[in-house]
């Protein structure tokens, strides 16, 4: 569909509605833009993990870990800002990896995130029916196996699994259905949180936060190990860049914003719970953020509505990542690093609808693993996120060095400085993750997603060509695909559109 098949009285309409990329529809204002990205950061870690971090680390050390690993985040969302802003694609880290690492660096930039998103995608469908179960203890029924010791009942999967198939029909029915859903979801959430803040402020205890510091420097790091995975969601407004209409520059400073936000909500959390739960208390709770807001309202309805606000989180993140996860496996399409037919636009939704279907699948199959997932795609999904933004922070060193003048509508401050320290902060967090660490990842379980996902992703780049960086990097390696007697151009790429531009990509 172009703006030629309309009537001459919607032309206009249509010309500003639809880029000249391929048909995504670019309806997502400054508001939808903030919603998506906070939203998906939040999700329902800050109800299931609240009481392992505060008990390793205390309320003011896992507050202050939240604070350091903001930092963090945030200096690698600088390098996002400048480059979304300058390369505002549908794919976001695909596209920055193509034009400053070639055809190959841009699959392992792309590839590490794309576990990252699966793996945030997955934990929600795993956290929603571990949710309800608190809600409805009596719910499990059908006994099906058992997983590392978990029973695994078929409730208990009906209830994540069918959930993914509704929030994956939301998505293949259109951005501005899953952005209005997103905005809803983003404002219950924090009028739940602001009652937890009313809560501990009127009834808290300063002497229930003691110890404020605990476990010391191994206490602080097993949270910051955690701080990617939950952390992870400011990346998906680069992903949805081909939607979003705003000036370039407002896209970047809304990125760093958003990063704050999170940062000082999970703070929030921490310090809120600490002041309704003592130690014992924590050791007790099931959930534990939820067990804080009872204790300070004293009130059981009050935890029940605050388990709501963290499954508003569920489907506020899960939404997101499904919308950052298509979109990025829609580029990889379009680049043929995957199948063409991943790359297919909806001729009316206007949504890449078999990667929206594909990665909808994988979260239906998560909740056949039970609730040990939780742990395991946590710490499996945030060492490829560590990686990926490490990838990235090198595309923004190497495009500065390489082409000063290439156009950046947001530029960061003290560029080199924050490049630098942002990717030894990263390859500090990385380190986090290795054997003989405090927070390694479990052998056999963890490895094995990541080895598995490699191995995978291994397989898939052996057959790439050689291509080297630059701006028309993607040409060269669709043409050189092409060359090899590969697939047919993915999605409507064999159409132009009404500029003259081939169907898929934005003019550069």
């Amino acid at each position: 569909m172009t703006c030629a098949d309309y009537t001459s009285v919607r032309i206009v309409r249509c010309t500003t509605a639809m880029a000249n990329d391929g048909g995504f529809v670019r309806v997502l204002g400054r508001a939808d833009v903030l919603a998506l990205a906070f939203g998906a950061m939040i999700g329902f870690g800050w109800i299931v993990l609240t009481s392992d971090f505060i008990t390793e680390a205390g309320p003011g050390g896992a507050a202050l870990a939240f604070v350091l690993g903001g930092f963090v985040i945030m200096l690698v969302g600088l390098c996002y800002a400048e480059l979304v802003s300058a390369m505002p694609h549908a794919g976001g880290e695909h596209h920055y990896g193509l034009r400053a690492l070639g055809g190959r660096g841009a699959f392992v930039v792309s590839w590490a995130m794309l576990l990252g998103y699966v793996s945030v995608a997955a934990f929600e469908a795993v956290a929603l029916p571990e949710t309800v179960l608190y809600l409805f203890p009596d719910m499990l029924s059908v006994h099906l196996w058992s997983v590392a010791g978990y029973d695994v009942y078929l409730s208990w999967v009906a209830v994540g699994a069918g959930s993914a198939v509704v929030v994956t029909a939301l998505n293949y029915f259109g951005i501005r259905p899953a952005s209005v859903f997103q905005t809803v979801a983003v404002l219950f959430l924090l009028g739940a949180g602001a009652l937890l803040l009313v809560g501990s402020l009127t009834n808290g205890s300063a002497g229930k936060m003691e110890p404020l510091f605990t476990g010391g420097v191994s206490g602080l790091f097993v949270v910051l190990v955690a701080v990617p995975f939950l952390f992870v969601g400011f990346d998906v407004i680069p992903q949805s860049a081909s939607e979003v209409n705003l000036p370039h520059r407002q896209v970047g400073k809304l990125l760093v914003v958003s990063v704050a936000c999170a940062a000082g909500w999970y703070a929030m959390i921490m310090l809120t719970v600490g002041s309704g739960l003592g130690p014992a208390e924590l050791a007790d709770a099931d959930l534990a953020s939820a067990d804080g807001m009872a204790k300070l309202w004293d009130s059981p309805a009050m935890g029940d509505l605050l388990i709501l606000g963290g499954i508003a989180g569920i489907f506020t993140s899960w939404n997101a990542f499904l919308i950052g996860a298509s979109r990025l496996v829609y580029a990889m399409a379009e680049s043929r690093m995957l199948p063409a037919w991943l790359g297919k636009l909806h001729p009316r939704y206007r949504t890449p609808s078999n990667a929206v279907l594909a990665i909808g699948l994988l979260t239906v199959l998560a909740p056949l693993f039970g609730e040990p997932m939780l742990t395991w795609l946590v710490n499996a999904g945030g060492i490829n996120i560590v990686v990926a933004y490490t990838a990235v922070v090198l595309c923004f060193l190497i495009l500065r060095r390489r082409e000063p003048a290439m156009e950046r509508p947001f530029t960061t401050p003290a560029g080199p400085v924050v490049g630098w320290t942002a990717l030894a902060l990263s390859l500090g967090l990385g380190v986090l993750y290795l054997p003989g660490m405090p927070a390694a990842l479990d052998f056999p379980s963890e490895w094995a997603i990541v080895g598995g996902w490699w191995l995978a992703g291994a397989l898939l780049v052996w057959r790439l060509p050689k291509i080297t960086p630059g701006a028309d990097a993607e040409e060269r390696l669709v043409a050189s695909v092409a060359a090899r007697g590969g697939e047919p151009p993915a999605g409507d790429r064999d159409a132009g559109d009404s500029s003259g531009h081939l169907t898929g990509r934005e003019p550069r």
